[in-house]
């Protein structure tokens, strides 16, 4: 895995399996921007160091987030646990961002529409 601080190769010269993931980390920037309080934690569960626990973290985040209606987990728990599995597995990365991307547009258009 690449560290994401690292400059990756031109988008042109890039292999598909190279866009999807600086997609992704793309996403990862553009989450730490909008949450910097979840700045730091984020970064650390993206790099190497935490590849031992990520996974568990990524896995019971997704479980939790199937059992969304018990009072204490939340629907939320299953993007969040998505996108970190999306980090070590590679065919979800594609399919995450651009997960990751509508569902930042359509807050924003819902946004709008309430301020309007």
């Amino acid at each position: 895995m690449t560290d994401p601080l690292r400059p990756q190769p031109s988008p042109s010269r890039a292999t598909p399996r190279q866009r999807r993931h600086a997609r992704l980390m793309r996403q990862f920037d553009k989450l730490r921007r909008m949450l910097p309080w979840l700045d730091g934690w984020i970064r650390h569960l993206q790099s190497d160091r935490a590849a031992l626990i990520r996974l568990p973290i990524a896995i019971l985040l997704t479980l939790g987030g199937m059992l969304w209606f018990l009072p204490v987990l939340g629907l939320w728990m299953l993007p969040a646990g998505l996108m970190l599995l999306a980090i070590d597995i590679p065919a979800l990365q594609g399919p995450v961002a651009v997960g990751f991307i509508r569902v930042r547009r359509w807050w924003a258009r819902r946004r709008r529409n309430w301020r309007s």
